[in-house]
């Protein structure tokens, strides 16, 4: 298989394809982000199913590049007989999905292979595969695909292939489509049509794309990436498209992020409401109300597209893993754990959502008021963390953070919004909220934040701190913090861990590589304490990491100079965009950091 960082994006706004540099789908889950694969050769080998078409004497493109802003990918080959480019698309859901495939020639006359090896359920099963006038039907239970093309296809060992040439100026069509197996045949889309009218949405929607300033190719990558990681019919965005794609090359780390995590909610509604996707924003919102009404005590940490809440975990056997990174996990058990600080982070979304304007209604701060209830009576109970760890609840001091800002963000909507609540008792939580933090999660012998309550142990969440208006960025606890961070949980280029794994805290086995998201907090918080120097170099650095599409995953492995973790990962690209308007000057703040930022002389 490909590493994963050779892999570039398709997307409809309903799921997505990974496409590698040698012309082969290795990854589809259709019809959503989170039903079971087609292709799953990305987490086994070719009979777990993918759609490769390439010249005959294969190799990886020379080049490949996306159409300007859209997400219409463009793969090149040089060879001996000539030049082709493959044009692989996914027109924006009409009825059903759909993916499109153009082999154009450029210069000579080159020869071709298609090889279509369909598997359905995580390549479990083989499809019956049939002619029906002029297509390729395969179906398996619930499931069935249409192929046309004007190619001639055969069958061969379980796949069905072609051989052909394309010569300079033709373009030869590829059309797959699926339905449920018990529906009638889809509308297969016409190529040509459905490439000008696909090219029309994505630019159409980046025309909404008000940032402007350094960086700004970047920024608009990362929001057409982070938009086709949205699920149009709800809003909801998924944390990546992919699911057990290793943070640890060989091991066991592997988890499914094809669902959607409230604690992304504040970041990602930063970075749309900050380059003018207020739509996106509203309706990112939506979903979030949506998704945690009901019992404040059973509010979970991410919710499936639809704002489903069961999402069991379990092994996918016949699998061998991406690299033999084993277990291959669907659902996940994440979903159940006590993690605080997610109320916190509901609350400051909200809140966001409300001082930039967005329009709602008494709905959405009901459903604060019970949060506050709840977090009121159990700020003080131990918790997994936002890392959802699988070892034992501890105090950690992020959740506890979250839990005041939680009820600092109620305070404010009083006292900023005029909305109803006991404003004294809440100013009263919030104070005993942060003097208890600050006496059993600060260090004072080594001028730090601690990862949870008597640990000398650190976590890169502290970096946050000031961003939520915990304290401002010149307190000296923060400045010592931001260096204690930066020195223990640095690796080489720079970049951070989320914490040290060998000190046991997560329950897990193995090692994890650098994860991007808490780089670019360290980037952040670099700026905050006014080394404005050293933030853009780090940042510059990261900005380096992203393939040639622009693609970042979850995770960086230094020691071998891969990605690893799942792909695109959400919060890496909503980190770059929210850096990048931090150190360009663009940024949003919430209202619990706003005013408390170090003053920045442009130099070091």
């Amino acid at each position: 298989m490909s590493r994963i960082e050779d892999y570039a994006l398709l997307g409809d706004l309903q799921t997505a394809a990974l496409v590698g540099c040698d012309g082969a789908i290795d990854w589809l889950s259709l019809p959503r982000f989170d039903s079971p694969a087609c292709f799953a050769a990305l987490l086994g080998d070719r009979e777990a199913g993918r759609w490769q078409i390439a010249p005959a004497e294969g190799g990886r493109a020379t080049r490949r590049r996306y159409r300007g802003d859209t997400l219409i990918l463009e793969t090149e080959w040089d060879t001996d007989e000539g030049t082709v480019r493959l044009i692989d698309f996914m027109p924006p859901r009409g009825t059903e999905p759909d993916i499109v495939r153009i082999v154009e020639g450029v210069a000579g006359t080159v020869p071709m292979h298609m090889d279509l090896r369909l598997r359905f359920d995580y390549g479990h099963v083989v499809p019956w595969v049939r002619r029906h006038d002029d297509d390729l039907v395969a179906v398996a239970g619930p499931d069935s695909t249409w192929l046309r093309t004007p190619v001639p296809l055969r069958g061969e060992d379980l796949a069905s292939v072609a051989d052909f040439d394309v010569e300079a100026g033709q373009r030869i069509p590829f059309v797959l489509a699926y339905a449920e197996s018990h529906h009638p045949k889809p509308r297969l889309v016409d190529a040509e049509q459905s490439l000008a009218a696909t090219e029309n949405f994505w630019t159409s929607w980046m025309a909404h794309c008000d940032y402007t300033g350094p960086w700004e190719a970047e920024v608009r990558r990362s929001l057409l990436l982070l938009k086709a990681l949205t699920y149009a019919p709800t809003g909801g965005i998924v944390a990546a498209a992919t699911t057990s794609l290793p943070e640890d090359l060989g091991g066991s780390r592997n988890w499914d992020y094809r669902y959607c995590w409230l604690r992304d909610a504040t970041f990602t509604l930063q970075a749309l409401l900050g380059t003018g996707y207020v739509a996106e924003a509203r309706q990112w919102r939506e979903w979030l109300v949506r998704a945690v009404a009901g019992d404040p005590a059973t509010l979970q940490i991410m919710y499936g597209l639809n704002g489903s809440r069961r999402l069991p975990e379990q092994d996918l056997t016949w699998l061998k893993g991406y690299e033999n990174s084993r277990p291959v996990r669907i659902g996940n058990a994440a979903a159940d754990q006590f993690q605080l600080d997610v109320w916190g982070e509901v609350l400051d979304g909200l809140h966001l959502a409300r001082d930039a304007g967005i329009p709602t209604d008494d709905t959405a701060w009901d459903v604060q008021l019970a949060l506050l209830d709840f977090l009121e009576g159990n700020w003080q109970e131990p918790d997994n963390s936002l890392w959802e760890v699988r070892g034992p609840r501890r105090q950690f001091v992020h959740s506890k953070v979250m839990a005041w800002a939680g009820v600092d963000r109620a305070v404010r909507s009083v006292e900023n919004h005029g909305l109803p609540g006991p404003v004294e008792r809440w100013r009263a939580l919030r104070d005993r909220i942060h003097a208890d933090v600050c006496t059993h999660g600060y260090d004072a012998q080594r001028n730090t934040f601690t990862q949870y309550y008597g640990s000398t142990s650190l976590d890169a969440s502290l970096l946050l701190l000031p961003r939520t208006g915990f304290l401002p960025w010149d307190d000296p606890r923060v400045v010592g913090t931001v260096d204690a961070v930066q020195q223990d949980l640095t690796v080489d280029g720079g970049f951070l861990l989320r914490y040290r794994t060998e000190h046991g805290v997560d329950g897990l086995p193995g090692d994890e590589g650098a994860f991007l998201a808490c780089t670019f907090w360290l980037a952040d918080a670099l700026f905050g304490i006014g080394r404005t120097a050293e933030a853009r170099d780090l940042f510059e650095r990261l900005l380096a990491l992203r393939n040639d599409v622009g693609m970042l995953s979850e995770e960086y492995d230094p020691a071998s100079g891969r990605h690893v973790g799942n792909t695109p990962q959400a919060f890496s690209l909503v980190g770059l965009i929210n850096t990048a308007r931090e150190l360009s000057g663009t940024h949003t703040e919430t209202s619990g950091a706003s005013g408390q930022r170090a003053v920045h002389d442009g130099t070091q």
